[in-house]
C-alpha cells in the first residue's frame, strides 16, 4: 500500500506565489531608539526590552506555509527571529495564564492560546527568506505563528500580555473566529459575517 500524503493546502485556499500586502491602518514609522518589547499580565516575572536586548534572546528558523484567511496561501516561507518559548522562559507564566493578548503599533490586537504561542515553530521573525523584514510585512518584528490564520501572526508587534480570561482582540471583536485554524476553516465567529477589509 502506497503512503497516504498528508494535504498542505487547507480547504478554501489558493497558493500564490505573491505575498500579499494586507493590514489595518497605515505602515508605521519605528524608531529602534525608542522601541521596547514588553511582556506584562499573569507571568511571574513581568520583563521590557530593548530592540537588540530582545534579539540577543535566541535564534530560531523556520519553514512554513503561510494561509491568510483571505483565501491565499504561499508556499515554504523561511522566517527568521527569537523563538517564543525563548520569551516564555523568560517570563514564566502563571499556572492560570491560558490567554495570551498579542500587543501591535498603533493599538492593534490580536488574542492566541498559551498552547498555541508555546510550539517549536512560533517565532517572533525579523528576517523573511533570508532578508529584513519590510516594513509593509511586519519590520522590526512580527509574530509568526504558522499553524493559524496569518492574521494571528500579527505585524509590528511590541508585546504581549499573559491573561486567565479570555478576550478578544481587534478582527476577533468585529467577528473574526477567536482561534482561527485553517484546517477548520475557523475564519469567522458562528453567526457573524466578518469584516471585509485589508488583514495584517
Amino acid at each position: 500500500m502506497g503512503e497516504v500524503q498528508t494535504p498542505r493546502v487547507p480547504p478554501g485556499q489558493f497558493v500564490t506565489d505573491k505575498w500579499p500586502v494586507l493590514h489595518y491602518g497605515p505602515v508605521p514609522r519605528v524608531d529602534l531608539g525608542t522601541w521596547r518589547f514588553r511582556v506584562f499580565g499573569a507571568v511571574e516575572e513581568e520583563r521590557e526590552w530593548t530592540y537588540e536586548a530582545f534579539r540577543s534572546l535566541g535564534y530560531g528558523e523556520v519553514c512554513c506555509d503561510v494561509h491568510c484567511v483571505t483565501r491565499w496561501t504561499r508556499l515554504d516561507n523561511r522566517f527568521a527571529g527569537v523563538p517564543a518559548r525563548a520569551v516564555l522562559r523568560q517570563v514564566r507564566p502563571l499556572p492560570g495564564a491560558r490567554w495570551v493578548m498579542v500587543h501591535a503599533e498603533g493599538g492593534y490586537t490580536t488574542n492566541v492560546t498559551v498552547e498555541d504561542l508555546d510550539r517549536d515553530d512560533v517565532v517572533f521573525a525579523y528576517e523573511h527568506d533570508g532578508r529584513p523584514l519590510s516594513p509593509e510585512h511586519g519590520w522590526p518584528l512580527r509574530l509568526v505563528v504558522p499553524h493559524l490564520y496569518f492574521w494571528k501572526s500579527a505585524k509590528w508587534v511590541r508585546g504581549l500580555e499573559f491573561l486567565t480570561e479570555e478576550r478578544p482582540g481587534f478582527w476577533e471583536a468585529a467577528g473574526y473566529h477567536l482561534r482561527g485554524d485553517p484546517w477548520r476553516e475557523e475564519r469567522y465567529d458562528d453567526g457573524l459575517p466578518g469584516v471585509d477589509a485589508g488583514r495584517r
